[in-house]
C-alpha cells in the first residue's frame, strides 16, 4: 500500500511570502518556522524562504534556531523565545541567536552565561501586555530594563528588541495591549536608544490591523497558506501543502484510500468532502490506516484523492477541515505523523 503524501509547492510558498511581505511593509517580515515549519518540513521551508529573500526567522526554541542557522547561514537573524537551559543558552550565544526574554530570572541567566563565555547576548525583552503568556509584568519592567542596560554597558548584552504577544480576541483588548506595549517602549527609550526591533503582532493582527504593527511582524501560518479559523480568505495567499492519498481498493460504490487516523487524520472528519478525479466526494469513514470515500465512475486502484490543498474540490484547505471540529488549520497539519511523506512537488 502506498503511503499518503504532503506535497509541497515551493512556488506557492514563495508567492505567499511575497504577498505577506507586501501586506505588512514597511514592517519587516519574521517568518515563524516552529513545529517543523508547521509540519511542512524545516529544511524545505528555510531554504525556500532564503530564496525568497527572508532574513528574519522565528524559531520558538533554541534547538530549532540552531537548525535554522545551519540551513540559512550566518547572516540570518533568528529569534528564539522559549525559556531554555543554560547549555542551550550557550549554544544560542555562540551561534548569535536573538533571545526573547520574558522573565527577570531568564535575563539574569543569559547575562551570566554571556559573561562566562566572554560574548554578547542579543536580547529582546518581552512585556506582558495582558495575555499572561510569559512576559515581564509592567510593575517589574523598569527594573528589568535597568538590569539589561547595566549588562549592555558591561558588554554582556545588546538590547535588540522589545516584543510581546496579544490575544487577538477583540480590537478593544488589542488596543489596550498596544498601549501597554508603547508605554514599555517609552520606558526603554528613557534609558537609552530605542531598539530597532519592536514586534507585537503575529499573523492575524499583522494582516488586518496595520496600526498595531511594529518594525517587525512575526508571521507563520499565513505564509504557509493557513488562514485563521472562521477568518476570511487571504488575498494572494494559497495553501502551500496538499494532502494526497491513493486509492488502494475499489468495492462497488465505495473506494478505500491509504490514509487513516494512524496517519494523524482525525476520525471526527468523517463527512468531509475530498477531491477525486470526478469531483468532490464524501469521506465516509476513517479507519486506522485507511479510509472509505464515496466512489465515482471509473475509479481504479492508484487514483489520487486530494484531502486538502491544491487540486482539492471538497473542503479545499486544512482550515476548512479544522473548522468542522472546532480547531485551527495548523493542528490538521502538525498532527500528521511520519507515515505521511513530505514530497516537494515544485
Amino acid at each position: 500500500m502506498s503511503r499518503p503524501e504532503v506535497r509541497l509547492s515551493s512556488s506557492i510558498f514563495r508567492a505567499n511570502i511575497e504577498a505577506v511581505r507586501d501586506r505588512v511593509a514597511p514592517s519587516a517580515l519574521m517568518l515563524v518556522v516552529k513545529d517543523d515549519a508547521y509540519a511542512h518540513g524545516l529544511s524545505w521551508a528555510v531554504r525556500s524562504a532564503v530564496e525568497a529573500g527572508i532574513d528574519w526567522f522565528g524559531s520558538y526554541d533554541i534547538r530549532t534556531g540552531l537548525s535554522v542557522r545551519r540551513l540559512a547561514g550566518g547572516d540570518a537573524r533568528i529569534f528564539a523565545w522559549a525559556t531554555s537551559t543554560d547549555s542551550e543558552i550557550d549554544d544560542a550565544l555562540m551561534q548569535r541567536l536573538d533571545l526573547g526574554v520574558g522573565t527577570t530570572d531568564y535575563l539574569r541567566r543569559i547575562i551570566a552565561r554571556a559573561e562566562a563565555l566572554g560574548t554578547t547576548a542579543r536580547v529582546h525583552l518581552k512585556i506582558d501586555t495582558g495575555l499572561h503568556r510569559n512576559g515581564i509584568l509592567p510593575e517589574d519592567w523598569a527594573s528589568a530594563v535597568d538590569e539589561a542596560r547595566r549588562a549592555e554597558r558591561a558588554g554582556a548584552l545588546e538590547l535588540e528588541g522589545v516584543w510581546s504577544h496579544i490575544a487577538e480576541a477583540s480590537d478593544e483588548e488589542d488596543d489596550i495591549a498596544q498601549a501597554a506595549f508603547l508605554d514599555a517602549v517609552r520606558i526603554v527609550g528613557e534609558t537609552g536608544s530605542v531598539p530597532a526591533a519592536l514586534h507585537l503582532t503575529a499573523s492575524a493582527a499583522s494582516w488586518w490591523r496595520p496600526e498595531l504593527r511594529g518594525t517587525v511582524s512575526r508571521i507563520g501560518a499565513f505564509c504557509y497558506g493557513i488562514r485563521s479559523a472562521e477568518g476570511p480568505e487571504l488575498e494572494g495567499v494559497r495553501p502551500a501543502a496538499s494532502l494526497v492519498a491513493k486509492v488502494s481498493a475499489v468495492d462497488g460504490d465505495r473506494v478505500t484510500i491509504s490514509l487513516g487516523s494512524f496517519d494523524g487524520l482525525p476520525s471526527t472528519l468523517s463527512g468531509s468532502l475530498v477531491g477525486t478525479p470526478e469531483g468532490a466526494r464524501t469521506l465516509v469513514s476513517i479507519g486506522h490506516t485507511s479510509s472509505t470515500v464515496d466512489g465515482w465512475r471509473g475509479a481504479e486502484v492508484g487514483a489520487e484523492v486530494v484531502v486538502f490543498g491544491a487540486g482539492a474540490q471538497g473542503e479545499a484547505s486544512a482550515t476548512t477541515l479544522a473548522e468542522r471540529i472546532d480547531t485551527v488549520g495548523e493542528e490538521i497539519l502538525t498532527r500528521l505523523t511520519p507515515r505521511v511523506r513530505r514530497v516537494v512537488a515544485d
